[in-house]
């Protein structure tokens, strides 16, 4: 079943706060759920399928849903990390076309800066590979160092071009209100900052923020009837990569495939994009997901970032131009909702000026959940206009 045309995005909304110590993570999940809706023109009335993950609390779906006053004839808490939300669009997308939704609503919160849950923690019971890897002092920014090393060693990439990835996203920043860090930095200010797991420094690890986001999914036919634009569900692909007992091929992502099944489905190719939102907890999650989208040749990474290649609005591939996880907001330790939304903006040409890619008719989100040198999820999401 293809969902080609399924299912629209018909509303977005980004917290504007990035600390957030007067808020519950329940009262963000609320707020950003009603500033989706009304960029939307809907209201929680209209709203009949739900969606969160292991950001939310309690029982998920059932103790949000009763928070937020909904009365859903579906629900979903699909946890896959930070690209949960971006699996949510594509399961509400299947629910809309089966005839069981026709306005979903996906939500995402958390206050990690103001003791809400931190980096790499779950309140989940221990996951069966935990009494092997946590003994030896295992941490996020340790696996993703393991796939960088590795990436320099199969391909001679270096810091310095991992370190053009962080200065692309602060180029954007410096243009964003809301962002966490507005300061434009060089290649050489990259460099410098504390090394926190070789080859990785500070400046190659994203940011820690609260705050959250919403998205709202609808039918074509609710889509049509809305004052607002609506940016239309092309393409959608999801898939796991774990250590494969042991043998894991440290060079790529699951963006293998889960980009090779959004294209397929969208009919399009990544020649045809216009703009991308790739989530960025390191630099290095970027390069390596570039590869394996297609956008350039696997190794080829580090020489395709180079020279402003992802600088918008006229580089070889404008990326994440509200300054993404590296710089604007990874709220809950989440970035994939955030990829969505700049995507959707770009598409509506709501992106600020200065970043903005002109006649944007089709974006990229893609969205990563786990760790690159272990276990992860990838999902990708092909957008693009109404009449696409």
């Amino acid at each position: 079943m293809s969902l080609r045309g399924a299912a629209f995005i018909a509303g977005a909304y980004e917290h504007p706060r990035r600390d957030i110590p007067d808020r519950t993570v329940p009262q963000i999940h609320a707020e950003v759920a009603v500033g989706a809706l009304a960029d939307a023109g809907l209201t929680m009335a209209d709203v009949d399928a739900y969606y969160c993950a292991g950001d939310a609390p309690g029982f998920g779906p059932i103790s949000m849903g009763e928070y937020l006053g909904l009365r859903c004839r579906t629900y979903d808490s699909t946890e896959t990390g930070g690209s949960s939300y971006l699996v949510h669009v594509g399961h509400a997308a299947a629910m809309i076309k089966a005839g069981h939704a026709s306005v979903a609503l996906i939500t995402l919160a958390g206050t990690p800066r103001n003791g809400g849950a931190q980096p790499g923690s779950s309140g989940a019971a221990p996951a069966p590979e935990s009494e092997f890897e946590n003994l030896w002092g295992a941490t996020i920014v340790a696996h993703y160092a393991l796939a960088a090393q590795r990436h320099m060693y199969e391909f001679g990439t270096t810091s310095a071009q991992l370190a053009e990835i962080k200065v692309a996203a602060s180029l954007h920043a410096q243009h964003n209100p809301h962002a966490f860090l507005r300061d434009v930095v060089t290649v050489e200010e990259v460099l410098a900052s504390p090394l926190v797991a070789d080859p990785l420094h500070r400046m190659d690890c994203c940011v820690v923020t609260d705050g959250g986001g919403a998205i709202v999914v609808v039918s074509p036919e609710i889509a049509a009837t809305l004052p607002r634009r609506s940016v239309k569900l092309l393409g959608q692909g999801e898939a796991a990569k774990d250590t494969n007992r042991g043998r894991i091929d440290l060079s790529h992502t699951g963006a293998v495939w889960s980009g090779a099944r959004a294209f397929a489905e969208a009919g399009v190719t990544p020649a045809d994009i216009d703009y991308v939102s790739i989530y960025d907890s390191f630099t290095i999650t970027v390069l390596v997901t570039i590869e394996d989208l297609g956008f350039c040749e696997k190794g080829q990474g580090g020489r395709f970032v180079m020279d402003g290649g992802l600088v918008a609005p006229f580089g070889r591939l404008p990326f994440n131009t509200d300054g993404g996880g590296l710089c604007n907001n990874h709220p809950a330790n989440r970035g994939g909702m955030t990829k969505v939304i700049e995507a959707v903006r770009q598409l509506r040409g709501e992106a600020h000026p200065a970043v903005q890619v002109p006649n944007c008719q089709l974006a990229l989100a893609h969205g990563t959940g786990g760790a690159l040198g272990t276990r992860h999820m990838s999902s990708t999401l092909i957008l693009g206009q109404p009449d696409a």
